[in-house]
Order: C-alpha cells, then structure tokens, then sequence
C-alpha cells in the first residue's frame, strides 16, 4: 500500500485521447483485441501508467483507473473502505467490458482489483481473462505492518520516510502535503480496514510479481496468490523495492504481454 506524492499528478505530458471521468485510455486503439485495466497503489493516480501505453503490444489497449480524490476527480472524496470503492467501481468499469479484458493492479491496486473480479463475476458473470496482482500479499494473510491510516500527521510523514516511496522534496513542500496526506491517509485505510472473507477460487489465470528487496511483501507471500485460481498461476520476482514497477518496468511489461499472449494466440490472428 505504498505510495509515492508524485503520482497524485497534474495532468502531465500530451491530453488523453478518450478520458471517462475514471477510465482514461492513453492511446485509443480500435485494432486491439484486448483491454488491460490497471489499478494504482496508494496515493497514484493514472498517470503511474500512461507511459505503458507505448510499449505494449498493439493488440492490447491500456485503460488507466483514476480514484476519487485525485487528479480530474479531486473534487470528490477519496474512499477509506475497499467494499464501497469496489461498488462504485462495478458501473463505472461495467460499460467497458464489453471485449475481452485483463487486470493488473499494484499493492493496493492488487486488492482492488482482486475484490472487483469477484464482484464482477457474481453481478454479472463477467471474468477477466488475465488477473495480475503486483507488490501485495495474498487477502488471506494477516497485515504483519502497523496500521497508518489513524497516525498523527507527524507521525505519518515519519512513517513516508521510512517507506522510501515519496521523494524528500515532495515530504518537505508542506503546501502539497497538506493536500496530499488525506488522499494517502484515505487509502491506507481501504487497505488497512480489509477483512478478507473466503471466495471460491477465480476462474482466469493469476500472475502475482513482486520485488526481491520489497521489506513490506515477501516471496511466499506472493506466492500465497496460488489459492484463488483453478487456472495458471505464474509468480515472478525482480531486483527492487516496493517500487519495483518503475525500476523493473521494461520486465514487468514484457511479462505481461508474454501472459496475455496465450490468450491473444488462441482468439484469432
């Protein structure tokens, strides 16, 4: 559930081609056969993973998901309970499935998008055909970090240092902390106040990755990923933090096409 102050993002670079309020696809692409939805971690926004969208396969059209509290959505209050958020994530996201679609989401985008799979198959009989959960444990397994969500503001900014996510000149402009810390303050506690409740295993493959120096997710942790599917499960582990996503990008996205090929093989040219 890390997080870096950067990713709450002004809108940078070119504007969106297609903006939907929370789904934003970077590069429109009426040719592709697949979409892949990627879900931010704490504090991101979509701009963690507009740049993908230039080195992904052409059959594949990236779709960034942007939470309330952030970015074009500032006005409306972040959530601080993952039930709520999946609900309201379920007719947002519903009218873009009509293709075939794939989701990816890092540390709390993992449980995001975990639970909206769920969702989305007992609602309306809808699955993924790929699930890829990066830099969080399996929702089976107990929190062994403290909570943060509650701290004080002092205490919290502390605890940012230590996670090593924020750079030390965003912890030090206070202007933007000051918006900044109720966003991340709001995830921490969907994270946080999560309880798991057993589920019958998904359907769709599962790839869980993960970064070999990461202090907050280890090795079997991931691995523990393996219990909801029937399907393929692929676990892979890169050099880096929590962070992994940005050192390991080039890896992480030809991981992702190199899953998604057996699908994109077996449905036509």
């Amino acid at each position: 559930m890390a997080c870096s102050a950067l990713d709450l993002d002004i809108p940078q670079g070119p504007q969106m081609a297609t903006t939907h309020d929370w789904c934003i696809c970077p590069k429109p692409n009426a040719q592709a056969r697949l979409r892949l939805f990627c879900f931010p971690y704490a504090g991101g926004g979509s701009v963690i993973y507009r740049p993908w969208a230039a080195d992904l396969p052409e059959s594949i059209e990236l779709w960034c998901i942007r939470l309330p509290g952030r970015e074009g959505l500032r006005a409306l209050p972040a959530f601080t309970r993952l039930e709520a958020l999946v609900t309201a994530l379920v007719p947002v996201i519903r009218p873009y499935l009509h293709m075939p679609f794939a989701f990816f989401g890092h540390s709390m985008g993992a449980l995001i998008s975990f639970e909206l799979t769920h969702k989305l198959c007992r609602q309306h009989n809808l699955v993924p055909v790929h699930l890829f959960v990066s830099a969080h444990r399996a929702p089976q397994l107990p929190d062994r970090d403290p909570p943060l969500h509650h701290l004080s503001e002092s205490e919290l900014l502390t605890q940012l240092q230590r996670l090593n996510g924020t750079p030390q000149a965003v912890l030090q402009d206070t202007e933007l902390m000051q918006f900044f810390l109720p966003v991340l303050r709001a995830d921490f506690a969907v994270c946080e106040t999560y309880s798991y409740t057993a589920k019958p295993p998904l359907t769709c493959p599962i790839s869980a990755f993960g970064g070999w120096q990461d202090p907050r997710v280890s090795y079997d942790e991931l691995a523990a990923w393996r219990e909801h599917t029937c399907g393929a499960f692929m676990h892979r582990m890169w050099p880096g933090d929590h962070f992994f996503l940005h050192s390991a990008q080039a890896q992480l996205l030809q991981a992702l096409a190199q899953d998604l090929a057996w699908y994109l093989k077996t449905t036509g040219p």
